[in-house]
């Protein structure tokens, strides 16, 4: 999934090129609800999160990260069925320069259109080693504070390992899909999750599985005890709006979950 990320505080030039945010279901395959969603950065025309992304420098790049929040915010403000589904928001800690000032655009909006704080989740991920876990020990203590929950994103994957779950102990944490495509079949994976899994309750972290595309993998994944899944065998992102997602049956078999989706996708867009 393509993220979005907060630089440092400093001012820039306006931003050259319009956005939108497309909404990605994150369920609770056990109550068979939606339990919240993530923002995903896409054009106004069509366009990939690369292709504006890559139109992202150093010189926009505050600007940008604010202005995707309060879209995101607004967005969901305005779409979000109840009070308890849940918005997670990407940010890359490096890029943050000042946490409180940071955050202040992200607090306006959510007073603004009345979102609850409880209901924003913050999703940080390395792919680089962190040089200051000080500095993301403060960023997060600082969200914290605001009532916000945080994330620790493509688990498994990179640096973003035990280390980090050590220094800073998210209220959640998303297992990479690479350690996830092929579970079905594969033992090790299945040795690997379970460990995460049993090791995250102890601490009293919850593990949401994300990238999950076919039924096999949901299954695997569930005898582990994990409740939140991601991925496309529920639904596709949507842009500007929220897809309908695919759940299994309480006998666990459930409607064709591609067609299901698709359906969905294209009533939206209709």
């Amino acid at each position: 999934m393509s993220k979005i990320g907060c630089a440092g505080c400093q001012g820039g030039e306006a931003l050259p090129f319009a956005f939108t945010m497309a909404f990605h279901p994150i369920v609770n395959v056990s109550l068979g609800r939606v339990w919240g969603y993530e923002a995903l950065v896409r054009g106004t025309e069509g366009q990939g999160a690369g292709q504006i992304l890559g139109m992202v420098d150093d010189t926009n790049r505050y600007k940008f990260d604010q202005a995707c929040r309060v879209k995101a915010i607004e967005l969901a403000g305005a779409l979000f069925p109840d009070a308890e589904t849940r918005l997670s928001i990407n940010f890359m800690p490096n890029a943050v320069y000042e946490p409180a000032a940071c955050i202040r655009a992200t607090l306006e909006a959510a007073r603004r259109v009345g979102f609850a704080h409880r209901q924003i989740m913050f999703e940080f991920t390395e792919n680089e080693r962190m040089t200051d876990v000080a500095h993301v020990q403060r960023i997060i203590t600082e969200y914290r504070k605001h009532g916000f929950a945080t994330a620790l994103d493509d688990f498994g994957a990179g640096y973003a390992g035990l280390n980090l779950l050590a220094n800073f102990q998210p209220d959640f944490i998303k297992l990479d899909m690479e350690l996830i495509r092929g579970i079905a079949t594969s033992a090790a994976r299945q040795t690997i999750v379970a460990s995460v899994v049993t090791m995250a309750r102890t601490l009293g972290v919850a593990v949401i599985a994300e990238g999950i595309e076919t039924e096999a993998e949901l299954a695997t994944l569930r005898a582990t005890g994990i409740e939140l899944f991601q991925g496309y065998l529920f639904a596709k992102p949507a842009v500007a709006c929220l897809p309908a997602a695919w759940f299994p049956q309480r006998d666990g078999v459930g409607s064709s979950p591609t067609s299901a989706a698709t359906a969905a996708i294209s009533a939206h867009a209709a």
